[in-house]
């Protein structure tokens, strides 16, 4: 977890998608850390977790139930948000789904459940976001994308296809609410080693071969990617929108 304060996140609407797990629950963390009022949802009931943030931070987040497919649910949570905390001012589109597949096994059904979690549900978090922003005078968007698009990976064609999406999504959002004084980025993580990822597709060899890649030889952890998201959310970024930053430990070297 990062030492670094942000004075301006203090009292922050904040509303992260998928804020109870993974990289989810450190990013909910953080912001508690900084006195930020944290609305998050997930599938899985959260309130275990919930007491355990309170206990640890002092600072009690916000769970709400919902799956992020569901649009109508999804909006209606961030309202219920918006009634508990405030507009939100900060987004945090964090929730995606990486299952491995090939392209010759996907079918309809599979690709518009992919293209679902893993863009359409970003796409509509922003939009539900926007007014509050813009009546609050200011918003930072931070959608995650991957590194998995730019590698040209294989693997999971239906998941890489939304990932080069929410990159091209975030710059015209960016484009065309900037006049808000709302701010629209993505953020890149490389191979992060949740419990999921180590549980489900981590090998030794798998795990070997990526090192080969990296520039720092230290595999990240959950908690590497929160200072950058900190940092985007915070006025001390008010100068970028519309950028894709990638935190990898030097695989895809951007530039």
């Amino acid at each position: 977890m990062t030492d670094a304060l942000f004075p301006d996140l203090k009292n922050a609407s904040v509303f992260i998608t998928g804020g109870g797990a993974g990289i989810g629950a450190n990013l909910t963390e953080g912001f508690l850390r900084q006195g930020a009022r944290v609305a998050f949802v997930g599938c899985s009931d959260a309130a275990a977790f919930v007491d355990e943030m309170e206990a640890a931070t002092g600072n009690r987040p916000l769970f709400l139930q919902c799956d992020i497919t569901d649009i109508p649910t999804l909006k209606q949570r961030i309202a219920e948000a918006t009634e508990a905390h405030g507009p939100v001012t900060t987004l945090v589109n964090n929730a995606a789904n990486d299952q491995r597949h090939t392209t010759l096994e996907v079918d309809e059904d599979f690709w518009d459940w992919s293209q679902a979690i893993n863009l359409k549900a970003y796409f509509f978090a922003c939009q539900a976001v926007i007014e509050g922003m813009r009546k609050a005078g200011h918003g930072s968007i931070i959608n995650f994308s991957s590194i998995s698009y730019m590698m040209g990976n294989a693997g999971y064609p239906a998941y890489t296809t939304a990932n080069s999406g929410i990159n091209g999504m975030t710059r015209s959002l960016a484009r065309e609410f900037g006049p808000d004084n709302i701010r629209v980025n993505a953020l890149a993580p490389g191979w992060v080693l949740t419990d999921k990822q180590m549980d489900k597709w981590a090998t030794p060899e798998g795990l070997a071969a990526h090192m080969e890649r990296m520039c720092l030889k230290e595999h990240l952890k959950p908690e590497d990617i929160v200072g950058p998201v900190l940092f985007l959310a915070s006025k001390t970024s008010r100068a970028m929108t519309g950028q894709a930053m990638v935190v990898d430990g030097g695989v895809v070297v951007t530039g």
